[in-house]
């Protein structure tokens, strides 16, 4: 078998698609990481306000805030070094 100008042999094009999987992947299990993150702040800063009885919800724009900080220094974290 000849290999021509501009094809690629099975093992090359199954490489380049693995690839393009494991990345998607990995980045969207780094997007679930951070919705369970930041849900779980919400909720745990609800369930304090709902405890303390709270009008104005304090602890849930904290802890809502503090969950997205944290998600984004765990996603810049998780970034490939390439």
């Amino acid at each position: 078998m000849e290999n021509k100008p501009g094809s690629t042999d099975p093992k090359t094009r199954f490489d380049k698609a693995n690839r393009k999987v494991t990345s998607y992947t990995q980045y969207s299990s780094i997007a679930f990481q951070m919705l369970g993150t930041i849900g779980l702040g919400v909720w745990g800063g609800m369930k304090l306000d709902e405890w303390q009885g709270n009008r104005l919800p304090v602890w849930t724009i904290v802890l809502a805030l503090t969950a997205i900080g944290a998600s984004l220094y765990l996603f810049i974290k998780g970034l490939p070094k390439e």
